[in-house]
């Protein structure tokens, strides 16, 4: 995304990071969810540097686990109802339709979530994609399932809009009011509802198009699980005993051939592993299975994906460098800044000078001695690095070896710089270059020259 402001510099040393989006998770816990925390890891669980939270949620029994996902469930039934029963209201709708809201859902069945903008690419309609078969996993008698959904669109996005209207029309014609329902006016306090109160949370983006995906960052702390496109956030979260993972990590475009094959893995997934490990029973009525991957993914994510993590990466990663640089900058009254400023003035109206004599190699041993003279003008050579560079192969790193300069110049103003390689590489496939190196200047971020030898 970035090579086009570092022109010649390779990909990987594009100097921009990146740093994981986190919730905070104290924000979207349940009372019932704060209660189970702070049971097993303590009040002050969120304070900390979270390193023994993995840990002190196994303290947490099976028992109690479930009892958190029965409450969670019950409680969102009871605010869709009512929810449900409201919107109808203001609709001008008839009695006989308000009277069904009081009693819609169960309480006891799989409840699955999906509320987010409702944009084409985030593909709210691929569960419509065969709607007979989605009717067939929803009104299973055996083992049943309800579906949330809510959300928006941009006021002026039609595609959106009628993508909402697929939905309410859905519900409408199959008369689905007891196994999904669409609430509308999505807010902060519906959102906390929802992912406080699914048992799964589905995300169903077009790859590469999400853009972190925080909502199923949410439910983590609820005891709530993720099935999702494998992106985002969930490229990264994802392993076999979390959730599960719609994709292939690749891009397909807008290929309708492929959401039509994602429509049919969302599907399997649900009727092969979702629902029967739901309802997969010991005697004492818990889903072992389901409470294991519930438990790994709230032992293993939920602090991974916290506003902690996310703070903590920016500051040792960026804040506190940032500030050690600037407070060296600073001393003195600025004489290191100054000298930066001059130094870098310097490289910009000469660099182009710089001149490569021919590089020479002869064979060691275990490698190559290499040496290569360069005619640096009235440029410091204190102000550079020299450096065989070579691509990295096989997913291994790239190569870069400094070049130490002879003491002295040759007969033509240029200084000869050596070094030896232990390598198994030939030496074609190694190539000099020059870049700039003072003051501890980041580089390519603050001077992005660089002269490579033709």
């Amino acid at each position: 995304m970035f090579e086009p402001l570092f022109k010649r510099w390779p990909t990987e040393e594009v100097p921009v990071g990146s740093v994981t989006n986190g919730v905070h998770m104290p924000s979207w816990d349940s009372e019932f969810a704060d209660y189970t925390w702070s049971q097993a890891c303590g009040k002050d669980r969120w304070k900390g540097d979270l390193k023994t939270i993995e840990q002190d949620i196994y303290i947490a029994s099976d028992k109690t686990l479930w009892q958190l996902r029965n409450h969670s469930r019950s409680k969102l039934v009871d605010f869709t109802r009512k929810r449900f029963e409201q919107q109808l209201r203001v609709s001008g709708q008839q009695q006989e339709m308000i009277a069904i809201a009081k009693h819609i859902f169960d309480p006891d069945v799989l409840t699955l979530g999906f509320a987010r903008r409702f944009v084409p690419y985030k593909r709210p309609d691929l569960l419509l994609h065969d709607e007979q078969r989605l009717i067939r996993i929803l009104t299973n008698h055996e083992q049943p399932v309800q579906l949330v959904i809510a959300g928006k669109s941009p006021p002026f996005d039609e595609a959106g809009k009628s993508l909402i209207r697929q939905w309410v029309q859905f519900i409408q014609k199959n008369n689905l009011y007891q196994y999904v329902v669409f609430l509308s006016d999505y807010d902060m306090s519906l959102s906390a509802q929802l992912v406080q109160g699914v048992d799964v949370w589905l995300n169903t983006p077009r790859r590469p198009w999400e853009a972190c995906g925080t909502s199923g960052m949410k439910v983590l702390v609820n005891g709530g699980l993720n099935l999702s496109e494998l992106d985002g956030w969930w490229a990264e979260a994802y392993t076999p005993e979390v959730g599960w993972a719609l994709g292939d990590g690749k891009e397909h475009g807008d290929d309708p051939a492929w959401d039509s094959a994602e429509a049919d893995a969302l599907y399997n997934l649900l009727e092969k592993q979702v629902v029967p490990e739901f309802y997969a029973r010991d005697e004492n009525g818990t889903p072992v299975r389901w409470i294991e991957r519930m438990r790994k993914s709230m032992a293993t994510l939920t602090p991974q994906f916290s506003a902690n993590r996310t703070v903590r990466e920016y500051t040792e990663h960026y804040y506190l460098p940032a500030a050690e640089n600037y407070l060296k900058r600073a001393a003195g009254k600025g004489t290191v800044g100054e000298r930066i400023i001059n130094t870098r003035h310097q490289l910009a109206d000469h660099w182009e000078s710089i001149k490569f004599g021919e590089i020479q190699n002869e064979a060691l041993k275990d490698g190559y001695a290499f040496h290569v003279s360069i005619g640096l003008d009235i440029i410091n050579r204190d102000s550079v690095v020299v450096e065989l560079y070579a691509d990295g192969i096989n997913g291994e790193a790239i190569d870069k070896i400094k070049l130490q300069p002879d003491t002295g110049e040759n007969s033509g103003g240029e200084t000869i710089y050596r070094a030896q390689v232990k390598t198994k590489r030939p030496p074609s496939e190694f190539t000099v270059r020059v870049i700039p190196n003072y003051e501890n200047v980041s580089v390519p971020l603050e001077d992005n020259h660089i002269l490579w030898q033709h």
